[in-house]
């Protein structure tokens, strides 16, 4: 059995040369490319950075603070902790009651001989990276205590210090400077170098 042929050679030749010309003039623009979206998209959410300016970001903005000693300088402290100051915009809300917890110790209030092994036991229980604040004029220089003969002159002569925040007691917006200065220095370090 023969199969007819419907259309003839010459008919599809002109079938397909219209098809081609419709083609051609339907293909005078260029088709964008469907993946352009991925390059805006790339663009806006890709983020190129160091490993160190990741680490010091989150470290600055997740400080665990440890509160050593808060003689009168702890009303400053609680204020600037109360919604008016608000630490907790700094990652900080959550003050620890463990020195194994924290990583910044605020150091406030006299120090005695007596209870300087102490200080130095709580910070050497504390998970590196620490920083410490020293918080009033207690802290910072034995306030008006320093000349008693059981009074350390300074907490720096026991623990290294970070930032000095003076007063007697400091204000909730000195104390917040301070914490915005050590903020500074964090992002200064580096997990190879120490300080860029």
């Amino acid at each position: 059995m023969e199969i007819e042929e419907v259309y003839s050679r010459q008919q599809l030749d002109e079938a397909e040369g219209r098809q081609i010309n419709e083609l051609i003039a339907r293909s005078q623009r260029i088709i964008p490319d469907p993946d352009g979206w991925l390059d805006e998209e790339l663009k806006r959410n890709i983020l190129v950075t160091s490993v160190d300016a990741v680490l010091d970001w989150a470290r600055r903005t997740s400080l665990w603070p440890v509160f050593c000693f808060p003689a009168c300088c702890a009303f400053e402290f609680m204020t600037t902790a109360a919604s008016r100051f608000d630490i907790s915009r700094f990652g900080m809300e959550i003050v620890r009651a463990s020195p194994r917890q924290g990583d910044l110790m605020i150091t406030a209030g006299t120090l005695t001989w007596k209870m300087a092994p102490q200080v130095k036991r709580i910070y050497d229980q504390m998970a590196e990276p620490k920083w410490v604040i020293a918080m009033g004029a207690c802290a910072i220089s034995g306030g008006i205590f320093r000349s008693s003969y059981s009074v350390v002159p300074g907490y720096n002569r026991i623990i290294p210090i970070d930032v000095y925040v003076p007063g007697c007691p400091p204000r909730p917006e000195a104390l917040r400077y301070g914490i915005r200065m050590l903020h500074k220095k964090i992002s200064k370090t580096s997990i190879t170098r120490g300080v860029r």
